[in-house]
């Protein structure tokens, strides 16, 4: 591999870093925006966008854990129920836990008449 050593000023260098890293999002932004929501996926696809292994996806289906569609043998699973999955899975934070407490309190009636 042939090296080349060049110098650039330091605006030059930020200039150069910040169009390629404009560049990659671009690239990236334009492959989530133009997925379909509605796309059907395969086992083996839904587990590679889960990142769960193919056995992990069969076991969510046989306990009815995960929204699926059947036909015939073949098993398929639309893209926005299965992130619609992950989001309900979401753990709250301690300040989203406090502040349902303190709503919850302020609701109550006092004096339990």
């Amino acid at each position: 591999m042939e090296q080349i050593f060049t110098s650039f000023s330091r605006s030059d260098l930020q200039d150069l870093i910040a169009g390629t890293v404009n560049a990659c999002l671009k690239v990236h932004y334009n492959k989530i925006a133009t997925t379909d929501p509605d796309e059907l996926l395969t086992v083996q696809q839904a587990a590679s966008f889960l990142s769960l292994a193919v056995p992990t996806i069969y076991g969510l289906i046989s306990r009815n854990e995960i929204s699926n569609l059947k036909k015939g043998k073949r098993v398929y699973f639309i893209r926005q129920d299965l992130i619609n999955w992950l989001k309900e899975s979401r753990r709250k934070t301690n300040a989203e836990i406090a502040e349902e407490n303190d709503t919850y309190l302020l609701t109550q009636k006092k004096g339990g008449k």
